[in-house]
């Protein structure tokens, strides 16, 4: 394993660093033996600083991306860490099978789910993605390469699932996967008008569809408007064959930071509300558009300029939801900040094994804002305070400002965590946070 020195940055665009690189290609390589902290960098799409380590070394798992034993009736798979969602899919699909939880993005590690224990559209009925992990390979700093599962090294597996890649190197995992009979999704939408129209078709429908999330238009004036997608696999077998599309656009470039300004984002914002009205209400489409329809262009996040974009996600119990969500969006209104992609889901009760686990029984909002310095700052500040008001909690892979107090808030069982913290590992986020020093 050699080092060379490179820039790496987080997805938001708001931070990189400059630090030696160390590319592992075999789970047999020992770690590098530097002076610095380690830590892991996989595909940088976290938006915030968990995928970054200031004054550190770096080990790059791009290569660590071979398939190792399938169990083509079970559905069982053990990868390495490296693989990427998108190989994944490659493979399993033709099989029959699907990922049993995927984000918005198939352009990132496994690895990287289960550090980050994602979660997606069907959170609902199925959890996260720690819940289909059942076994995981962790190489330490002091040399020793383990298998974690709920029966050997069961700390080490609970601390490891959402543990930010903090617990050490993750090597490879197996995954249960799920059966599908078509790479088609049977979706229908639903425009919404008002809050409460949210809530409605998200209780209704969670029993009825797999995989639900809804959009909503934060810049419109007056009654809030939105589209409610929801969809399952389709249930008419269909050739598994097939090719995941490539980005059929790209931006070369950063765009000037004012060219997503509170104008053009209402304008989008209106269009994209717009072609729903005027879209067929049911229909069917492949897979890759419907979860990950922002993979189409590629680097899109250089659109928003050199100072990048913040990303605020949080989840408040269920109770709270409706009157939460009217008050962020006043609060965003108000601050006369704008966001294209707002996003709002219920998450179910399926707890993951995770001690850091984000995902947990409640209303979940996500919004991208142009970084607009100290102004979006103080709006983010304000937003912490009625997060907190009912016990709500912040996501680590979409964070740079956190505040420690405001991590210990969001995950009560931070403590018990930080005892199996590698202390060769470290990041960005864990340094600014009080997880390590």
């Amino acid at each position: 394993m050699s080092g060379v020195k490179k820039t790496l940055s987080s997805w938001g665009g708001n931070q990189s660093v400059g630090s030696q690189v160390y590319r592992t290609s075999w789970r047999s390589e020992p770690l590098p033996k530097v002076s610095t902290k380690l830590l892991a960098y996989g595909m940088g799409r976290s938006y915030g600083d968990s995928c970054l380590l200031n004054n550190g070394t770096f080990v790059e798992t791009h290569d660590l991306n071979h398939f190792i034993s399938f169990d083509s009736s079970r559905g069982l798979i053990r990868v390495e860490a490296g693989c990427t969602m998108a190989a994944l899919l490659r493979f399993c699909v033709p099989h029959g099978w699907f990922a049993p939880v995927t984000p918005g993005t198939k352009f990132v590690t496994l690895g990287g789910c289960l550090a980050n224990d994602i979660h997606g559209k069907n959170h609902h009925n199925a959890g996260s993605f720690g819940c289909f992990v059942p076994r995981f390979g962790l190489r330490r700093s002091d040399g020793s390469e383990l298998e974690c599962s709920p029966d050997r090294n069961p700390e080490l597996f609970c601390a490891t699932i959402g543990g930010l890649g903090l617990t050490g190197l993750i090597l490879w995992l197996e995954l249960q996967l799920k059966p599908i009979r078509s790479p088609l999704i049977s979706q229908t939408k639903t425009l919404l008008s008002g809050l409460d129209s949210f809530f409605e078709h998200a209780e209704k429908e969670e029993a009825e569809f797999e995989y639900s999330v809804a959009w909503l238009d934060v810049t419109h004036k007056g009654k809030p408007r939105g589209v409610f997608l929801a969809g399952n696999h389709a249930k008419q077998a269909s050739a598994l064959e097939h090719t995941l599309p490539v980005p059929r656009l790209s931006l070369p470039f950063q765009l000037p930071d004012a060219a997503l300004s509170g104008w053009s984002i209402g304008l989008m914002n209106s269009c994209y509300y717009l072609s729903n009205v005027f879209s067929p209400k049911r229909n069917e489409l492949f897979y890759d558009s419907f979860f990950y329809p922002l993979d189409s262009v590629a680097h899109w996040n250089r659109a928003y300029g050199a100072k990048g974009l913040r990303q605020y996600q949080f989840v408040v119990p269920r109770q709270n939801g409706l009157d939460v969500l009217a008050e962020v969006l006043d609060k965003v209104q108000v601050a006369r900040q704008s966001s294209f992609l707002t996003v709002v889901k219920l998450f179910g009760n399926r707890r993951s094994p995770g001690i850091l686990s984000f995902p947990r029984a409640g209303v979940t909002v996500c919004f991208d804002f142009p970084n607009l310095g100290a102004a979006t700052e103080r709006l983010l500040d304000d937003l912490d305070t009625t997060v907190f008001s009912c016990g709500g909690a912040l996501y680590p892979a979409k964070d740079c400002r956190m505040s420690p107090d405001a991590f210990e808030r969001s995950f009560p069982k931070h403590k018990e965590f930080k005892k199996w913290i590698d202390p060769a590992f470290a990041s960005t986020f864990s340094q600014r946070i009080g997880l390590t020093s």
